[in-house]
């Protein structure tokens, strides 16, 4: 019986260790953490989800509590619900703390926000009596989405302000900083009111906080740029980056020099190298203590971002010029990365089972970096190509191209999220119905996603959608500048369109951290299209009034009944007169003549222009598509010839001229070029009347 007795306790013996020795973690926050509106809460509130990756050597408890604030003077503080005290019992080993949504309500943060700092402070404070030995890590909040009701009267700007209190709070209480916001904020689709996850939200919010307790961030990871045969950029300061689990030393090696350094808090790590000059090929190695990845033929050149709508991604091999061009293929030092959607934007329904990769932002094929070939150029934007071909043939260094352009595409898909809900929040509401955007863009949309079984289903054609599947996977890799052909999306309201172009410039710079990236852009081209010369003369204006950038015209290339002309060659080449000059110092032309100004006298209209040397027409005939108005605004064909490199436009009709206009049509014959025959862009001068200059009179 004694051998039974002593034999049973032996076996109950590890059982009681065990069950000591387990992991407490609390959770402690507000409806966020408690669940709220979740379907089983007892089983998809990120706390119990949390438990199951954890796994048994853990006591997961949720503390959450509806409502509450981090303010002890907000409308239900935390400190006095009941939630908080069985947390401090609880004596976790591990707290985690998310609070501070409720606390943006108006009653709460307008009158003590000077409280916050303090009242966290304390808070933490508590944890650490409770149990010394405790690790505290507190939470960025997760999103609130623009739909919800309080979000421009207060609540975004409040909880953009104690999010920054909370950096500061981890910083200077020396715990755990884990950003819930980050893996939630471009899935506005999981917020059903736009403050409370769906279960897939509670899902990503589990995953976060257990890399954050156990320092699991899935190994090496790289950003999907990194391949065989991948273009690093020249004669800048070279970032590579990546993730790892925590603290795991990272040693990066390429051209005979080497980085170390460790992966952060966050899994996150980065090395910079001293410029490199073109060259290679090189080997790129990458390696933790368990892992390695290694990339070949890796050289150092030029690499350009070529973006925008369908006319960007027209393929070479349906341009005119196709046949030469494969001819001559094969360039070793072009090297191409082509972002392909898994689905174009056609006319046709999509399956449901696309429509939710859409909505985890998987839009894009995996690819890789590709030598040019005739295997590889003929799906590849002709623009592109072109634009490369020029500026390899004349610098005569390697050259990286990322196509990434999407058929239909407006524009407000590819600016960042923040930029427009602080500058145009409007846009993003209710998008499918909103008027903002083009009814076109609108229609297609609904057609694509017609299937769709949930309310906020996503589409590329969202606002912010491209930049968060598109452009945010490159991982702030270094370029040298973007080209960007689009505009056919927005021509529809011109006024909106010179908000969000300067919008979209500014958006990637920041993304680039480079102020003064060279952003160079296509003017569209001539169609039988009402609104089009209106854009036109927009984009013009606003080549004046956004720097670094540059303007390619192509309405002389332009197709009466296509929105895709064939005709593709020449513009990737005045892309590439752009960065020539203005970025590698060339002694070349960028441009045709652009409008400069104009003076009326005599009942002549005297018009100059920039990059006007030599001008005269495409075709040796007499100018034409000139048109002028005096102070009633009617417009009447003119007579136009070319004196000194000046245009002198007139009409029997318009006695007091005040304002001219050129090649204003949808689709335009004008034949006014440059010496070297590039062609005038559209324009109208000012409205207003301009008095003679003192040499005139």
């Amino acid at each position: 019986m004694k051998v039974y007795l002593y034999l049973w306790i032996t076996l109950l013996i590890p059982v009681f260790v065990s069950a000591k020795e387990k992991i407490k973690v609390a959770c402690v926050g507000n409806s966020v953490t408690y669940g709220y509106l979740l379907p089983e809460r007892e089983k998809n509130a990120y706390p119990v989800q949390l438990q199951k990756l954890l796994g048994e050597n853990y006591i997961v408890k949720n503390f959450g509590k509806s409502g509450a604030t981090l303010l002890k003077m907000g409308h239900r503080p935390y400190t006095d619900q009941p939630e908080y005290q069985q947390a401090l019992d609880f004596a976790a080993e591990r707290v985690v703390i998310h609070l501070g949504l409720n606390d943006t309500d108006p009653r709460n943060w307008p009158h003590y926000r000077d409280n916050f700092i303090k009242d966290y402070t304390e808070l933490i404070a508590s944890f650490k009596a409770a149990n010394p030995q405790c690790k505290i890590w507190i939470c960025r909040l997760t999103p609130i989405g623009d739909r919800h009701p309080r979000f421009r009267s207060g609540t975004r700007d409040w909880h953009a302000e104690i999010q920054k209190e909370i950096e500061k709070i981890a910083v200077h209480t020396e715990v755990g900083l884990i950003d819930l916001e980050e893996p939630l904020y471009h899935r506005p689709d999981l917020f059903p009111d736009a403050l409370h996850p769906d279960p897939e939200g509670a899902t990503l919010l589990a995953q976060t906080v257990y890399s954050a307790l156990t320092g699991d961030y899935g190994g090496l990871q790289l950003p999907l740029l990194y391949s065989d045969n991948m273009i690093l950029q020249r004669n800048k300061p070279l970032l590579l980056s990546g993730k790892a689990d925590k603290g795991e030393k990272i040693r990066v090696k390429i051209a005979g020099q080497q980085q170390t350094t460790c992966s952060g808090e966050n899994g996150k790590w980065e090395v910079t190298f001293p410029p490199f000059e073109a060259g290679g090929p090189y080997t790129l190695e990458i390696r933790t203590s368990r892992q390695k990845q290694i990339y070949h033929n890796v050289w150092i050149g030029e690499v350009w971002v070529c973006s925008g709508q369908s006319n960007m991604a027209f393929p070479l091999k349906q341009c005119a010029t196709a046949q030469s061009a494969f001819r001559q293929a094969r360039q070793p030092q072009i090297r191409l990365f082509h972002m392909q959607p898994y689905e174009e934007t056609n006319a046709v329904e999509w399956r449901p089972s696309f429509l939710d990769s859409l909505n985890r932002l998987q839009y894009y094929r995996t690819t890789g970096w590709t030598e040019t070939d005739t295997a590889t150029i003929g799906d590849f934007s002709a623009i592109a190509y072109y634009f490369g071909k020029m500026l390899n043939d004349s610098l005569n260094v390697p050259v990286g191209l990322i196509l990434n352009a999407v058929g239909g595409s407006p524009c407000e898909s590819w600016i960042d999220r923040r930029t427009l809900e602080y500058d145009l929040p409007d846009i993003l509401q209710d998008w499918k119905h909103n008027d903002m955007i083009q009814d076109w863009v609108r229609q297609r949309a609904g057609q694509n996603i017609r299937q769709a079984n949930r309310k906020e289903q996503r589409h590329p054609y969202e606002p912010c959608y491209l930049f968060e599947a598109g452009i945010l996977p490159l991982e702030h890799y270094p370029i040298a500048g973007i080209i960007w052909y689009q505009g056919e999306s927005n021509a529809h309201h011109t006024e909106l369109a010179e908000q969000l172009f300067p919008m979209l410039v500014n958006s990637w710079r920041h993304y680039w951290q480079s102020p003064r990236l060279p952003f160079y852009y296509v003017q569209l081209s001539s169609l039988n299209r009402p609104s089009w010369p209106q854009f036109r003369d927009s984009q013009r204006r606003m080549l004046q009034t956004i720097p670094y950038t540059g303007m390619a015209v192509s309405s002389d290339r332009g197709d009466s009944l296509d929105v895709h002309p064939r005709y593709k060659k020449e513009i990737g080449e005045r892309l590439g007169r752009w960065a020539l000059a203005n970025n590698y110092g060339k002694s070349i032309t960028p441009s045709g003549p652009l409008f400069r100004s104009v003076r009326f006298h005599n009942k002549q209209a005297i018009l100059e222009f920039d990059y006007g040397h030599h001008l005269k027409t495409s075709d040796g005939q007499a100018l034409r598509c000139f048109e002028i108005a005096g102070p009633d605004g009617l417009f009447y064909p003119a007579k136009a010839f070319i004196e000194d490199d000046r245009v002198i436009v007139t009409s029997p009709k318009v006695t007091a001229p005040c304002v001219v206009r050129y090649a204003w049509q949808p689709f335009t014959r004008a034949n006014l070029v440059n010496g070297d025959n590039l062609p005038a862009s559209t324009f109208r001068t000012c409205l207003l009347y301009t008095s003679p200059s003192p040499r005139d009179a």
